[in-house]
Parts: C-alpha cells; sequence; structure tokens
C-alpha cells in the first residue's frame, strides 16, 4: 500500500496513480434540476477508469416523505454497492464532480461512515482535471467485484438527537444552505422555509476559492474557529437541506484539522416535514 489520502488530492497527484490496481475513482457529477445529468455527463466523457454512482439511486436511500429527500441507504446495501464497482476495505478511492465537490463530499463522507478511511475528493474535480491538460474518456472500466465488509461508524445523528439538544450548548448546529434560504427568504425545493433554532449558517461555497478548489486549510481552520469558539469538533452536527451539502463543510473542517463532527442526515428537508418541530427565519439568532 503506497500513497493515502484521507481528505482531498490534487489533480497532478491522481495522474501519478492512475495506473494503480488498488484506486478507483467514482464520477458523482448530478444537478438536482435534472436527475439524469450525472450519468449522461458521465457517458458523453469521464476520468479514466472511473465508475459512476448516482446520488439518487447509489447515494441514497428510499423516501418515505417524512425521512427528507436523500435519505441514508442501508448500509449493507451501500456497500454491496461498492463491492460491485470493485471497492474493497483497502481501496483507495477518489470522488469528482463538476461542481466544486458538492455532490463527491456526499461519497466521501459516506464512506467514511462505514468506516472507510482511505477516501478523498479530487480538489476542483472535473475542471481541475481538465486544465491540467488530462484528457477525458468514453470507455466503461471492467472491473472484478469484491466483498465489503461494514464497520459502521457514530458519525450520523437523527431529529430526535437534534431535537432532544436545542436550545443547549452541548452541540452546535451548522447550517450548509445558501443564506437567504437559511434565512426563509427562498426555499426552492422544500415546502417550508427557514431553519433549525439555533443553527448557525455556513454556505458550503464559502470553503471554495472561485468556485472549484477548497481553501487552504489554515484559512478554514480560521473560518471555522470563528463558529467554533473554542468548541470541540465532536459537539458539532453539521446538515444543509437534505444532507449533501452539509458533507462539503464535514469535508472542509476535516482537511483543516478538524475531525469528530457528525451529520444530520436527514436535514431541513426532513426536519420540516413534521410541523411539531420549531422552525426559525431570519437571520442567526
Amino acid at each position: 500500500m503506497n500513497a493515502s489520502y484521507s481528505t482531498l488530492i490534487g489533480a497532478r497527484e491522481l495522474v501519478d496513480q492512475l495506473d494503480d490496481p488498488d484506486w478507483r475513482i467514482v464520477d458523482c457529477r448530478h444537478d438536482l434540476a435534472d436527475p439524469g445529468f450525472g450519468r449522461a455527463a458521465y457517458e458523453r466523457g469521464h476520468l479514466p477508469g472511473a465508475h459512476f454512482l448516482h446520488l439518487d439511486d447509489d447515494l441514497s436511500g428510499r423516501m418515505t416523505g417524512t425521512n427528507g429527500r436523500h435519505p441514508l441507504p442501508d448500509p449493507a446495501d451501500f456497500a454491496a454497492r461498492l463491492g460491485r464497482i470493485g471497492i474493497g476495505n483497502d481501496t483507495q478511492v477518489i470522488a469528482y464532480d463538476d461542481a466544486g465537490g458538492m455532490f463527491a463530499a456526499r461519497l466521501w463522507w459516506m464512506m467514511r461512515w462505514l468506516g472507510h478511511r482511505r477516501v478523498a475528493v479530487l480538489d476542483g474535480g472535473l475542471v481541475a482535471w481538465c486544465a491540467a491538460g488530462q484528457a477525458l474518456t468514453i470507455k466503461t472500466p471492467s472491473v472484478q467485484p469484491t466483498t465489503y465488509s461494514l464497520s459502521l461508524q457514530p458519525a450520523v445523528v437523527d431529529a430526535a438527537f437534534v431535537l432532544d439538544h436545542l436550545y443547549t450548548d452541548e452541540i452546535l448546529l451548522i447550517d450548509a444552505r445558501s443564506p437567504d434560504r437559511f434565512r426563509g427568504e427562498n426555499e426552492p425545493l422544500d415546502p417550508v422555509g427557514g431553519h433549525i433554532p439555533g443553527a448557525k449558517n455556513r454556505f458550503f461555497r464559502d470553503n471554495l476559492i472561485g468556485g472549484a478548489c477548497f481553501k487552504q486549510a489554515s484559512v478554514l481552520r480560521e473560518e471555522f474557529g470563528a463558529l467554533l469558539k473554542g468548541r470541540d469538533a465532536h459537539r458539532v452536527v453539521h446538515q444543509c437541506g437534505s444532507g449533501v451539502t452539509a458533507c462539503h463543510n464535514l469535508l472542509a473542517m476535516e482537511s483543516a484539522g478538524l475531525s469528530g463532527s457528525r451529520l444530520y442526515a436527514g436535514s431541513w428537508s426532513e426536519w420540516c416535514a413534521d410541523p411539531r418541530r420549531p422552525i426559525a427565519t431570519g437571520p442567526e439568532e
């Protein structure tokens, strides 16, 4: 086992590992308004050796109407999907997209949830790959299926946990949605606008420079430190609209050396589905 990456990897570093049989690249491109976009984009051209996983079909479970727009899949089902594309427990996995890591971070976090450490996001994604002068291919890679063994981590919390800890200092809830959605001024995806009371807003795109690559670790550590105000990262719970972009903040904190925060996977789309749960609008309290 040679190089190992657990947060981010640069395009030029990835080039050097393309022929490593212990590495798997996963294309996570998606468009919330056009669910067919990612697979069509993959078929038009993708990184050499890359497999495709779909946000709705592979990285989410069945919606019930009360569990959010992208509920987590059954861990055993997800592990089986990984095994079918040749990902085992020791495989180095690299996830990428064309949206600054917006969707790739979901796969990164889900694999960490399963206990996988050798997983990273291609910093800058497809943009950085092409900017480095690297080619795309339309060839679908052959694969030798394997078995992935679960080692599930306590990396996720549910709505009951969040409700029990509202109005306390025991957790810091960080909402990754855009400021206008957080304030309840604009809600294009869910039936109710607003945010969970007490949450702080950290728009996931603020983790990026120029909309593509992550800021330096020292900058992210300073910016998240201003939110944490001395709290331990283990007390942080991330959420967003449906448990996708929250993973971007989780990745940013991890890359900054702030390890141990958790995900409220159901996020706002689950929270607002129950009218008995309190909501807030306007700026942070």
